[in-house]
C-alpha cells in the first residue's frame, strides 16, 4: 500500500517517527516532527496507527525498493523487495501497514545496491554489511524493552586465543542481584553467520528478556555468557569442515575456563547450556552433541541438518543420551518452514523423533530467519524451560 507524501503530511498528529533517543517502549516518539541530526529527510516515520512510511532522497536513482525478511513476510510480500514511487522532488517514498508491533531488520536496495536507510538513527552493523531497524511500539513496553523492572549487568572480556591465534571478546550477562555466594547455571548463547557476539545483546535484547523474564517469574537466574563463535571467514571455501573443530577448542581452552574463573558457575554437564541462532544453532548440533561431558541443555535456533542421521549419529545413537540431556529445543519461526533452514529444522526434529530422544519442537512467531524469530523463541519457549529438571 502507498500513499502519497502529500496525503501524510495532512496527519502530523499521527506523526511517531523514531528519534532513538532512550530506552523506553516508544523510542521513536517525536510529536514534533524533528528530522533527525544530520539526516536529509524523515525516515522511517512510524505513525500511531502502525502505518509506516519510508523516505530516501535519491534524485538520480531509477529503483528504490524496500527489503528485510520480517516485513516482507508481515506485507504478505513473498520474499520479493517492495517498490518505492518517486516524486517530482527526486524523494521516494514508501508506505507501509499497519505492522504488528516488534522490531524490525531492513535495507534499501538502491539501483541494484543494497544499503541501511541513510536517514534511520537505529543502524546495525555486524559481520556483514551495516542494516537499519524499524521499531513498531505496541500500546506498552514489549517482552524485549527495558521495563521498570531490576536490570542485570552485561560485561565485555577480551581474552587471548591461542586456537585462533588473536584476541576475541566475550558477553557476559549476570542477573538481578547476583551473589557470588551462590553458584550459577550458565547458558552459552551463540550467533548466526555474519553476527558478532555484542548482536544478541543489541539486536536480540536478550538481556532485557532475561530480566522481564525473571521480574514475571517466569525463567529461573542464570549466566548467560555470548562469546564469537566467527572462527574462520564465513565464505572460506572450507568454513564447514574447520569451523567446528575450532569452536569446540576455544570453548574449551578460554571461553568455558574463563567464564569459571570470573565468575561464580555450576561446572557439571546440567549446569551447563548451548544454545544459537542458524550457524551457532549448527554449533549447537555439531559442538554441543558431541560434548555432553560439558552440556547437558541445547537450543538450536532456526538449525539442522538435513542429514542428520548421519551427522549427529553418535549423540542420535548413544543408549543413555536422554539420562544425560536434561532440555533439548528445537524451534523455527513461522515463515522459514517453506525456506532451506526449516528443511534442516524439520529434518533434525525428525531424527530425534526416530531415536526416541525427548524434545520440544516448536514453530512460531511472526517472523523469518530474522531477529524477530529468535527474540520470539527465548521468551517464549527456551530460556523459561531451562533448568527446571533441577
Amino acid at each position: 500500500m502507498v500513499r502519497s507524501l502529500v496525503l501524510l503530511a495532512c496527519l502530523p498528529a499521527l506523526f511517531a517517527q523514531q528519534a532513538n533517543v532512550n530506552l523506553d517502549h516508544n523510542p521513536q516518539k517525536n510529536t514534533e516532527n524533528l528530522i533527525p541530526f544530520g539526516a536529509a529527510i524523515l525516515s522511517p516515520e512510524v505513525r500511531d496507527d502502525r502505518m509506516v512510511t519510508f523516505r530516501l532522497k535519491a534524485p538520480q536513482a531509477h529503483e528504490v525498493q524496500l527489503t528485510g525478511p520480517a516485513l516482507l513476510i508481515a506485507l504478505g510480500a513473498a520474499n520479493k523487495p517492495v517498490p518505492f514511487l518517486r516524486g517530482d522532488d527526486g524523494a521516494w517514498t514508501l508506505t507501509i501497514g499497519p505492522l504488528k508491533p516488534d522490531m524490525y531488520v531492513y535495507s534499501l536496495t538502491v539501483d541494484g545496491v543494497r544499503m541501511a536507510d541513510p536517514n534511520n538513527t537505529i543502524a546495525g552493523t555486524a559481520a556483514q554489511p551495516a542494516f537499519s531497524q524499524l521499531v513498531v511500539p505496541g500500546d506498552g513496553p514489549a517482552y524485549y524493552d527495558a521495563r521498570n523492572v531490576p536490570h542485570g549487568n552485561v560485561t565485555r572480556h577480551v581474552y587471548h586465543s591461542g586456537v585462533t591465534n588473536g584476541e576475541r571478546e566475550l558477553y557476559v550477562y549476570t542477573p538481578p542481584g547476583y551473589d557470588r555466594a551462590k553458584r550459577y547455571p550458565v547458558l552459552y548463547l551463540l550467533g548466526g553467520s555474519g553476527e558478532l557476539a555484542y548482536n544478541w545483546i543489541y539486536d536480540g535484547r536478550v538481556s532485557f528478556i532475561m530480566d522481564n523474564l525473571l521480574a514475571e517469574g517466569k525463567a529461573l537466574p542464570m549466566i548467560i555468557a555470548i562469546p564469537n563463535n566467527q572462527m574462520v571467514h564465513r565464505n572460506h571455501p572450507r568454513h564447514t569442515e574447520l569451523t567446528f573443530p575450532l569452536f569446540e577448542a576455544d570453548l574449551r581452552q578460554n571461553i568455558i575456563p574463563l567464564v569459571d574463573s570470573q565468575y561464580s558457575t555450576r561446572k557439571d554437564p546440567r549446569g551447563r547450556a548451548l544454545s544459537g541462532l542458524s550457524m551457532g544453532g549448527r554449533h549447537t548440533q555439531f559442538v554441543g552433541f558431541n560434548s555432553l561431558d560439558l552440556f547437558a541443555s541445547f537450543g538450536v535456533l532456526s538449525a539442522g541438518d538435513t542429514d542428520s542421521e548421519k551427522t549427529s549419529s553418535k549423540f542420535l545413537n548413544d543408549p543413555d543420551v536422554n539420562r544425560k540431556v536434561a532440555y533439548l529445543f528445537v524451534g523455527q519461526g513461522t515463515g522459514e518452514a517453506n525456506e532451506r533452514i526449516g528443511e534442516r529444522c524439520v529434518a533434525l526434529h525428525q531424527a530425534l523423533l526416530n531415536h526416541k530422544i525427548v524434545h520440544e519442537y516448536y514453530v512460531g512467531g511472526n517472523g523469518g530467519h530474522d531477529w524477530a524469530t529468535w527474540r520470539h523463541l527465548l521468551y517464549y519457549r527456551f530460556l523459561p524451560k531451562l533448568w527446571r529438571g533441577e
